[in-house]
């Protein structure tokens, strides 16, 4: 399945408005949003993916449509799926996008 265009469309807006500059990449299967040269949020089939901080990961889990990323099979630290159900509303939306972006400046970047 490819990934969801509507909600990678609403991931732009929402970088928009909240001034960030970013490179969309498709990647994964999906679509990829770099800000700073650093992996911030993606959209892979019509889950939306999050890398965020690891210390608050007890209370990103405990929210409904909230679970870890196992691209892998075994979850990858500091990344976390969120439901479609979880970001139907701009308001949601923009909280993950918000969170990624906080945690952006704190994220390592990836080897090139």
């Amino acid at each position: 399945m490819a990934y969801d265009e509507h909600l990678a469309d609403r991931v732009r807006l929402e970088l928009n408005d909240q001034k960030a500059q970013y490179e969309d990449l498709k990647m994964m299967g999906g679509m990829c949003f770099m800000v700073d040269d650093k992996m911030c949020i993606g959209v892979i089939e019509d889950t939306l993916m999050v890398r965020i901080d690891v210390e608050n990961i007890d209370e990103y889990m405990a929210m409904e449509g909230v679970g870890p990323m196992q691209f892998t099979g075994k979850p990858m630290k500091s990344f976390l799926t969120i439901q479609p159900e979880a970001v139907d509303t701009d308001n949601e939306l923009a909280y993950w996008v918000g969170q990624c972006l906080l945690f952006n400046p704190k994220a390592k970047s990836s080897k090139r």
